[in-house]
């Protein structure tokens, strides 16, 4: 029986796509000096809600040791700011700065302008297909 190639496995075929798809992202917002993490913290913050680190956390894709690191780079540039929780002063919250919405501003339409360069590439049909698929994957397909 012959081995299986391995841009056959759907593990290689996604880890592609999201390489290409973080070089691509990486470039379009590499004016600003910000990684995409800094991008996903921002923009999650971005509605000045404010946000627990546990919350956070989980809405960026990053465990606690990594974001903690980039909160202390977001921090250090004035993006971002600590504060204890109101309700519970031994929780800290994360909260955007207004620096930090400026650049969240600006980082949006180069990432929208990223986006629109994929959508014209595939199509909007096909971009909507596999914004579904990925959506289902998500939903339905549990890590073990």
């Amino acid at each position: 029986m012959p081995e299986k190639d391995i841009s056959q496995y759907l593990a290689y075929l996604l880890a592609s796509a999201n390489r290409r798809m973080r070089i691509g992202l990486a470039q379009s917002i590499a004016a600003e000096e910000v990684t995409e993490e800094h991008w996903r913290i921002l923009q999650v913050l971005a509605d000045e809600r404010g946000r627990s680190m546990g919350d956070l956390a989980e809405a960026v894709l990053l465990n606690h040791p990594a974001l903690t690191k980039n909160i202390d780079k977001l921090v250090a540039r004035g993006l971002v700011q600590r504060a204890a929780d109101p309700a519970d002063s031994r929780r800290v919250l994360v909260y955007i700065s207004d620096l930090g919405l400026e650049t969240v501003a600006r980082l949006r339409k180069s990432v929208d302008a990223h986006h629109s360069q994929i959508e014209e590439a595939l199509g909007p049909r096909k971009t909507s297909q596999l914004k579904k698929l990925l959506e289902t994957f998500i939903d339905e397909i549990e890590p073990h």
